[in-house]
């Protein structure tokens, strides 16, 4: 209840949690005025406190009445609770009772039911056990008898029954039935075995057939032990002949005779058919385990043959025809026993392509013996592709009256593989296990002989008549990367194959990955050897680039004659051969290999251009950027002129042509101010080398007086913390010499592919890039290694590498990528091949071909 008419609601009610009375008073009397009315509000605050009070209190009462009513009602259903559980209780107990009553009640009832099921079971024992005696007895009638049809229905039936008593043979009488019966199931056993012995001996099978088909029934009866003695017997009498006729230390047992044994086989296999089928249940199978005995007899008796002939005295070795058509006689026996057993057709060792393999039973069961000895037949194998090889080499890439294809390869690589193929067809079903992994490196090895003596025998540089040398023409080379290219493929596809039918303990050991990656290793050669091409064609402009005055020009006019000349020879030469490559991922990769090459060879020409003015560095600077527009538009000749060069493309083209332009940018600079130079070179060039400042020094001419001061100012501004994170030495000049353009003497081509014949597996980068490789052949021809096996002559007045590479050009007889009468261990030039082979191919994924994809492509 408000205190004043004006009291608060808020915060300053006495109702509030956080009131404060301090607060309300300044509210209340906020103004001398009001003090008039403290008595009214002391009384208000009084009535407020008795009302308080009285309203307290009459909770309090309401409260105290409220727990007295609680109690009361607690104590009501504690009472009520008590009375529910007594209620239960009897209920309980009157159950009990009337379960005791009803069990009392069915107690005779439950005692009746037992009696009345054991003397059921009683009755139905006696009865069995009558029949069981019966049977016994009229068994031991038909046994002596012999009427062997209704001795197997009796049998049966006591076998059945005497089953049913083998719980009851503690009993002594029950115990002694059974001795009788078995007793009497051998008996039966023994007097079949001797009819049929008896009857196989006076050959009266003809006579006696239905007895013998109805004491089947009896064995069939008397289980599987019984049956498998008869047939076991059966087989051997059978087969008694032939081991007599052909044991193994006989002539008849001889691999000449072989055909002898499966014709005796086949015979014995009529006579089977016409006389002793009838005989036997077709359940039993005979027939196909009297083969299987004959397999497993044949098998043992070509094991030993075959194990003294290869263990003999003179020297000589196993007949390899005579084996392989004892093989084949062997596997035709098998498949004709397959097909007639299992009714499964199974592929011959002549088909090319096999179905898919299929359980046989017969697969194998004899020809197994000849698997330890198939290493023969590889050596055969061997020996025949041994030939094949000198054969292709002597071949032409291609007959004169055949057309040029950009898409045709070469046909001895079609027919080699032919070849691989009919011959893992036969060995696959000859020996799918060791044989196969001892074949698969016989054709590793002679894919590396073809690639080796064949594919680059083809590629490389041969003297003819009357030049030095005679470079395969822009086909040839065409038809040996379509060649390699073809191998690579079908090697991958082949060592597939060879997984996919070998045992699968031996699949860790096919490995024809180095092979693939030295056909790759051709391609790339065959990409080099078709920028050769292009190199040698342009070799003419860079003796005119080097005849021109750099030093005397006076002003930049248009690009230089040489430039256009190099354009017109590039753009003819590219156009011809890109035409006639298939496929997008070599059309890059030389293209790369070019634009390389070339910014290397214009940089190795820079230096034999001395000495070159400000106005000569920048004639050759627009002359560079002539060349770049015409480097961006190469693989646009491929398809049409309006079609954007790929981006990566231009990429690269712009980090060949980069690496001069640092070196013309420093050359445009004056010598004077010499601070100029000095921060020119420390800006481009970037690195604290002395020789390669003073090779700039030297390029534009400087005097050697003049080259003190400005070497002292280089070395003092290289010092200053902020060069500290400069390189040593630049990898672009370090490898270059400065020569004259008056006096030196310059090879035909520099950069060449003759100078360097391939890469060094030092030098390579960590990831091989067609587009570097120009740079990388001259790295190895600087370093003196050839990465072929040939090495690099060095000039003997030349006083680094960089200048035997420059300055003197190989002689004619290493002038080749590798001649074919090199004498280069074949097994280094494999391992190269490989290496080379496996960057490229690595690289080739970055030009959205066969081996992956790009999007700049």
């Amino acid at each position: 209840m408000p205190l004043l008419d004006w009291e608060p609601t808020g915060p300053n009610s006495l109702d509030s949690a956080d009131y404060s009375p301090i607060e309300h008073l300044n509210t209340i009397f906020s103004h001398p005025s009001t003090l008039s009315s403290v008595s009214k509000a002391s009384k208000v605050l009084h009535t407020y406190q008795n009302d308080l009070g009285h309203e307290i209190s009459a909770r309090v009462s309401r409260q105290s009445t409220s727990d007295v009513d609680s109690v009361k009602r607690i104590q009501e259903a504690k009472t009520d609770l008590a009375e529910l559980f007594q209620k239960v209780e009897g209920v309980r107990l009157r159950a009990m009772q009337t379960e005791e009553a009803i069990m009392e009640m069915t107690a005779e009832i439950k005692r009746l039911d037992n009696t009345k099921k054991n003397l059921t079971l009683s009755m139905t024992a006696l009865k069995r056990l009558q029949m069981l005696t019966t049977a016994y007895e009229q068994l031991q009638a038909l046994v002596k008898s012999r009427q062997y049809r209704e001795c197997a229905q009796l049998l049966q039936a006591v076998i059945q029954l005497m089953a049913h008593f083998k719980s009851y043979r503690s009993i002594d009488q029950i115990a002694t039935l059974s001795r009788n019966v078995s007793d009497l199931q051998r008996e039966m056993l023994e007097q079949i075995c001797e009819d049929f012995e008896l009857t196989f001996a006076r050959s009266e099978v003809g006579q006696r057939r239905g007895t013998l088909a109805e004491a089947c029934l009896v064995m069939d009866a008397l289980g599987d032990n019984a049956r498998s003695r008869l047939v076991t017997w059966y087989c051997n009498t059978q087969l008694r002949e032939y081991r007599q006729l052909f044991r193994g230390s006989e002539e008849a047992g001889s691999l000449e005779n072989l055909p002898m044994r499966y014709s005796w086989f086949k015979r014995m296999m009529k006579t089977y058919d016409n006389e002793h089928a009838a005989l036997f249940p077709p359940a039993w199978r005979v027939n196909e385990l009297l083969a299987n005995a004959f397999c497993e007899g044949t098998r043992e008796d070509f094991k030993g043959i075959l194990s003294r002939l290869s263990r003999r005295s003179d020297g000589q070795t196993m007949d390899v025809e005579l084996l392989l058509k004892c093989l084949q006689e062997t596997l035709d026996f098998e498949h004709s026993l397959e097909k007639k057993f299992s009714s499964t057709n199974r592929t011959s060792m002549d088909t090319v392509s096999s179905a898919d393999d299929k359980p046989s039973i017969f697969s194998h069961a004899i020809s197994e013996a000849f698997e330890p000895h198939l290493n023969i037949w590889v050596e055969a194998q061997d020996k025949q592709l041994s030939n094949m090889i000198p054969q292709y080499r002597q071949q032409p890439l291609r007959q004169p009256e055949e057309e040029f294809n950009p898409q045709l390869v070469i046909s001895s690589s079609t027919e080699l593989f032919n070849f691989y193929r009919l011959t893992l067809s036969q060995c696959a079903r000859l020996s799918p296990g060791a044989s196969l992994l001892e074949l698969t490196k016989v054709f590793a090895k002679y894919l590396d002989q073809y690639a080796q003596q064949i594919l680059w025998y083809h590629l490389s540089e041969r003297p003819s008549g009357q030049t030095p040398s005679k470079t395969p023409n822009i086909e040839d080379v065409i038809l040996v990367l379509n060649t390699a290219d073809y191998c690579y493929n079908t090697s991958m596809q082949l060592e597939e194959k060879i997984k996919s039918r070998i045992d699968a303990g031996y699949r860790s050991g096919i490995d024809l990955q180095s092979q693939g990656e030295a056909f790759m290793g051709i391609a790339a050669a065959t990409v080099r050897a078709l920028v050769r091409k292009i190199e040698i064609d342009i070799a003419p402009t860079w003796r005119e680039m080097r005849n021109v005055g750099w030093s005397k020009m006076e002003n930049v006019g248009d690009q230089s004659s040489y430039v256009s000349d190099m354009i017109r020879r590039i753009n003819t030469g590219v156009g011809e051969v890109l035409g006639m490559l298939q496929k997008q991922q070599y059309a890059r990769a030389f293209c790369d290999n070019l634009v390389d090459l070339t910014c290397n060879a214009y940089i190795a020409n820079i230096f034999q251009c001395k000495p070159i003015s400000e106005v000569g560095a920048e004639q050759m600077l627009l002359d560079v950027y002539t060349l770049k527009k015409c480097f961006e538009h190469l693989l646009t000749l491929r398809t049409s002129a309006s079609a954007p060069p790929p981006h990566g493309y231009q990429k690269r083209v712009n980090q060949s042509i980069f690496r001069i332009d640092p070196i013309l940018k420093t050359l445009q600079v004056r010598p004077s101010p010499p601070e100029a130079l000095v921060q020119a070179y420390l800006i481009h060039i970037a690195d604290k080398s002395d020789n390669n400042f003073r090779k700039i020094l030297d390029l534009k001419g400087l005097k050697k007086q003049d080259q003190s001061y400005l070497m002292e100012l280089f070395q003092a501004h290289r010092a200053s913390p902020q060069n500290e994170q400069l390189q040593q030495s630049s990898p672009i000049l370090t490898p270059l010499t400065v020569g004259s353009a008056a006096g030196s003497h310059m090879p035909a081509s520099i950069g060449s592919l003759s100078s360097a014949a391939s890469l060094s597996t030092s030098n390579l980068p960590g990831r091989f890039d067609p587009s570097t490789l120009g740079s990388a052949l001259i790295t190895a021809a600087r370093d003196g290694v050839d990465r072929f096996g040939t090495p690099v002559l060095s000039s003997s007045n030349s006083g680094t590498p960089a200048q035997s590479r420059i300055g003197s050009p190989p002689p004619p007889q290493n002038r080749g990528l590798l001649g074919p009468d090199s004498h280069a261990p074949s097994g280094n030039l494999n391992e190269n091949l490989r290496n080379i082979g496996k960057f490229f191919k690595r690289d080739m994924g970055g030009f959205g071909g066969r081996f992956g994809r790009s999007e700049d492509t």
